[in-house]
């Protein structure tokens, strides 16, 4: 679950990390009170899930009431990418003297925490990646110990902040890491932090994403569902309790185990197609839960073909096929399903597909094929 940025400063605050005094509106009169209850100058923010804010003319300076009036006039209802702008933050200005970058984040692969630390803040950590890679210091940190203030301090000074940012930073990164852990985040980001002439440091800026895992802990989590930007794709899927990500292409991607499907994206990318979503509908999928996938993933306009993907465990290979089955029953299929079926009852699993034909049902016997027949049959249904 994203969190717009003024709801992510209000969290890093609940963790005594230092932002800029704002308030939250949704009407202009709203904004010229808000505007001045922090005191000029402010700044005007579009609030939505997606970066560029900035250059869509979703950000801008206001010295008086006059300029706020006519700012948030402008970008409440602006389209930033999809996105319509239905909150705005309207924030006290802040001098700035140095931009930094700072987040914590999982390392997986390491089976630890990840923390990310750069002298070059105000732009998006990949570019900085990209561009200059040693600018970022990193850190990992063991989940059982933490992260010590000795740690924290020698990371800051291998990141090269300057001298007078650097108690003020390790700070601020103190407490972020609590944010991080006790808040129960997938990625707290300061972006940038920023040392100010007085020679303060401060979170201009902040995203979080909060992990949904951990919802059941969280009954004020609750007060977020209003501002979640779900597309329709998504909204169904949530409803139906699968877990789903939207993305832009044509194929759509069913798959047990959150591996699997991630793998079964890379073959359908190196086969020419292009991945309609991510949807993963676990270990344990029953013929209902398999219908209700299709349904979801049937439902998108934009996918031309469905590549179903499954490798039996503790999910068997003939509960699938009974839900496809099911599906096909009650579903309006406007897409062919492409079926790849491994592992426990597979025999039983096809034999099933086969005294139920249906010719919008292909089967195949491997990844490689069913990837390449979805992508085959979505050229053609583009073709016409």
């Amino acid at each position: 679950m994203d969190l717009l940025e003024y709801q992510g400063k209000e969290l890093f605050a609940t963790f005594d990390i230092p932002v800029s005094a704002g308030k939250a509106v949704t009407d202009v009169d709203s904004a010229v009170v808000a505007a001045s209850e922090v005191g000029y100058p402010v700044v005007v923010k579009a609030q939505v899930l997606v970066g560029g804010r900035g250059k869509a003319g979703g950000v801008k300076l206001a010295t008086n009431e006059d300029e706020c009036r006519e700012h948030a006039t402008n970008i409440l209802g602006l389209d930033i990418k999809g996105h319509i702008v239905k909150t705005i933050w309207i924030e006290h200005a802040s001098d700035i003297e140095k931009e930094y970058y700072a987040s914590f984040t999982l390392d997986r692969a390491a089976k630890k925490h990840l923390g990310m630390l750069s002298a070059e803040g105000g732009v998006e950590i990949e570019i900085i990646a990209e561009e200059n890679p040693d600018a970022i210091a990193k850190i990992w940190i063991d989940p059982f110990i933490g992260l010590t203030r000795e740690q924290c301090t020698v990371w800051v000074n291998d990141a090269n902040l300057d001298e007078e940012a650097r108690a003020g930073s390790v700070d601020i990164l103190m407490n972020l890491y609590r944010a991080y852990v006790e808040g129960d985040t997938d990625l707290a980001e300061i972006n940038p932090l920023i040392l100010t002439p007085e020679g303060k440091v401060h979170a201009l800026d902040a995203k979080v994403t909060l992990d949904e895992n951990a919802e059941f802990r969280h009954p004020e989590w609750a007060a977020y569902e209003g501002t979640q930007e779900l597309d329709s794709r998504e909204l169904m899927a949530k409803e139906k309790g699968l877990n789903y990500i939207g993305l832009d292409g044509e194929i759509g991607i069913i798959g047990n185990g959150a591996g699997l499907v991630m793998s079964t994206l890379d073959i359908v990318n190196q086969v020419g197609g292009r991945p309609a979503n991510f949807l993963d509908v676990g270990g344990g999928a029953g013929a209902d839960l398999l219908a209700n996938a299709i349904e979801v993933v049937n439902s998108d306009e934009k996918v031309k073909a469905i590549f179903l993907n499954i490798f039996g465990g503790i999910t068997k290979c003939d509960d699938v096929a009974n839900g496809v089955v099911e599906a096909t029953s009650r579903v309006n299929l406007t897409s062919p399903i492409v079926v790849r079926l491994d592992g426990t009852n597979v025999e039983e699993g096809r034999a099933i597909l086969a005294a139920n034909p249906n010719p919008m049902v292909v089967s195949a016997p491997t990844m490689l094929d069913a990837a390449r027949k979805a992508v085959e049959l979505s050229v053609k249904a583009e073709e016409g």
